[in-house]
Formats: C-alpha cells, structure tokens, sequence
C-alpha cells in the first residue's frame, strides 16, 4: 500500500494480512484480477501491492502473464513476496516508478491510488510505463458511509473519542470517492477513461473484533490513536463498541468501492 513507509512498522503489515485482506480487500481483489484477465496481458506491473491480495488472484486470473508487483514498503513487499511466489517483488514508488517507456501492456492497483500524494502526476508515469493501447486498472473507496465494516468502527472511535475522532479513514482510504474527480486526474495523466463502475461486494469477518485490530493496529490508523493513549486498551473498547453494534461470532457486511479502466491512446 503506497503510503508513508515510517508509518508502516513492526508488525503492521503481517496484522495487515491477517486480519484486513480476507474481508475488506480479496472480494475486489478478485473482481479486479478478472477484469485484466479479459485484456489477455502479457506484461502486468502492480503498484501498491501491499501483502499480495491482488497478485495472488492475479497469478491465478493471468497464469501466462509476466507479473511484477511492487510496493514503497520494504517490509510489505519482503511479506508478500514470501506468501505469493512466481512474480517479480519490487521496492518501487509509483510517483517516480523504476521501470522504462512502454515496459508493460496492463497497471493495476488495489486500493492504493488514495494514498498517492500527486495522483495526476502518478497516473502520468503510469501512462509513461504502458505500451500504446496498454490498459490502467485500479480501484478506490466509495463513501465511509458505504463501508459496512469501516463505518461501523468510525461510529466506535466517535464513542471513544467524543469529539475528537481520528480523521483517518474518511480522509485518505474513503477521501477519492467522487468518481469525476477520479477521472478528471486520469485524464490529467494523459489516459483515456474508458469505464468506472461502482460494485458492492460483500466481506466476512470472523467477528467484530478481527476488523478492530485491523484496522487500529494494521494501517495508518494506528499513529492516530497511539497519540490518543494506549493503543490496547483503545483497541478493546473499539471492539466492545462494533461488537455491540454487530454482534457476537462471524459478521459480514456490504462494501461499496469504484473499478476504474483507463488506457493509453494508441496513436
């Protein structure tokens, strides 16, 4: 996931794995894996690849595909390359991206586009690194009201923060909703839009609590609230608080995020 690597640290990235990829990110994941499946690619570069949930599917959906999957984070790409073996695992930054003119046929990005800090400017050397007629396909969040695990836990984090809530997850995993601006800086980057469509899947989680360490403890989230005090102790009033609100044992919820397909012209 392409963001900030100091605030990725210890064990973030395998709690990461463990508790947010089942449920939040392999439904789209999948989804997204097809999608570049249809194109037939020969060469595909991943930005953003975090653990691996979309390589794995990718490697699966694409099995004759060339796959380089890459990462700002060293740890997230020593993790991943150690659960899904056969592609070429990268340290690379998606603003300045290490790879020549017209390398790959297919980009694709999984949830990672919210955290670029110029995104026009990233989908530019996304359009520099595509073959002509080369194809972009990523996905975002919609709203945080159209989250059915994250909204559940921004409504916890009000509970225990009363007025003082971490702005975290409204501002960068559900702040690229608007799906004209989305495209507007697509084009800026010199591609082409040429579909968004917004899909609603659903995600299972053992309970409550396993989305509450995820995301207190396995994303950015987690500096907001060790500012706030004990991280343990935030963690278990968060998750009485969605238990509540969910329910005991395994939970599943609907979640609402925008697959984006560019590509680079072909003249």
């Amino acid at each position: 996931m392409e963001t900030d690597n100091a605030r990725w640290v210890g064990s973030m990235p395998e709690v990461y794995e463990r508790c947010l990829v089942a449920p939040f990110f392999r439904p789209f994941a999948r989804e997204l894996a097809a999608r570049v499946a249809r194109g037939r690619p020969v060469r595909v570069l991943e930005l953003a690849a975090g653990t691996g949930a979309v390589t794995r599917e990718l490697v699966a959906a694409c099995p004759d595909a060339e796959i380089t999957a890459t990462d700002l984070n060293p740890a997230m790409v020593e993790l991943a390359a150690s659960r899904v073996p056969g592609p070429t695992w990268e340290v690379a930054d998606a603003m300045a991206l290490p790879f020549p003119d017209a390398a790959v046929d297919h980009v694709v990005c999984g949830f990672g586009v919210m955290f670029l800090p110029d995104r026009p400017a990233a989908y530019a050397e996304v359009a520099r690194v595509l073959a002509p007629g080369g194809r972009f396909l990523f996905t975002t969040w919609d709203t945080l009201a159209a989250h059915g695990f994250g909204q559940p836990l921004a409504q916890a984090l009000d509970e225990v923060f009363p007025g003082d809530v971490p702005a975290f997850l409204e501002a960068v995993p559900h702040g690229y909703h608007d799906t004209e601006q989305v495209a507007a800086d697509v084009r800026a980057g010199g591609l082409d839009v040429v579909d968004v469509t917004t899909l609603v899947l659903e995600g299972r989680a053992d309970d409550a609590r396993q989305v509450a360490v995820g995301l207190c403890t396995g994303s950015p989230l987690r500096a907001d609230l060790t500012r706030r005090g004990d991280l343990d102790a935030t963690v278990e009033r968060v998750a009485g608080a969605m238990t509540r609100m969910l329910g005991d044992g395994p939970i599943t919820a609907a979640m609402s995020a925008h697959l984006i397909e560019a590509e680079r012209s072909a003249a």
